[in-house]
C-alpha cells in the first residue's frame, strides 16, 4: 500500500507525512500509526529517503507489516469469538444447568471476544515505537 503526501515535521529518524484521507481510512487496522485530523491522515514514517519538511514524499507501507496488522486486528477476535463460543457450549454450560446452553455459548463468545481487545492493547504497547513496524518514506517526489 502506498500513500503520497506531504513532510510536515522531522523528528529524529522518523518524519510526520500529512496525506489525503481516503474512504478505506475508516476499516483501516493501521490505527495506530496513523493520526485523523478532518479530511487528512498523519502519518508517522521512517525517514529512509532524508527528505526535509515541505517536500512532496511516497510512503510505502511494507506487505508483511499490514498483513500482520490486519490478521492481529480482524482475525484473532473472530478466532476468540468462535473460541469463547464452543467453550461456552461445552464447558460452562455443564457448570450453568439451569441456564440456556446457546445464551452460556454466547456470554462464552463474546466473553472471549472482549477479553481479544484488552490482549491487543497491550501487545500492541510493545510495538508501537519500533522503526520495523511503521510505514517507510521510499522516495520524495519533485
Amino acid at each position: 500500500m502506498e500513500e503520497t503526501g506531504v513532510v510536515k515535521e522531522i523528528i529524529g529518524p522518523k518524519a510526520i507525512v500529512t496525506v489525503k484521507r481516503k474512504s478505506g481510512c475508516d476499516s483501516c487496522p493501521g490505527g495506530s500509526v496513523c493520526k485523523l485530523v478532518g479530511d487528512e491522515s498523519e502519518i508517522e514514517a521512517v525517514n529512509e529517503a532524508k527528505a526535509k519538511a515541505g517536500d512532496c514524499v511516497r510512503v510505502a507501507f511494507k506487505p508483511y507489516t499490514y498483513l500482520k496488522g490486519t490478521v492481529f486486528v480482524y482475525g484473532i477476535p473472530s478466532i476468540m469469538l468462535i473460541v469463547g463460543a464452543v467453550i461456552g457450549k461445552e464447558y460452562l454450560s455443564r457448570f450453568l444447568p439451569a441456564m440456556d446452553p446457546d445464551l452460556v455459548s454466547a456470554i462464552g463468545g463474546f466473553g472471549f471476544f472482549a477479553l481479544s481487545f484488552l490482549f491487543m492493547k497491550v501487545f500492541m504497547k510493545r510495538y508501537e515505537g519500533k522503526t520495523e513496524y511503521m510505514p517507510v518514506i521510499e522516495e520524495i517526489i519533485k
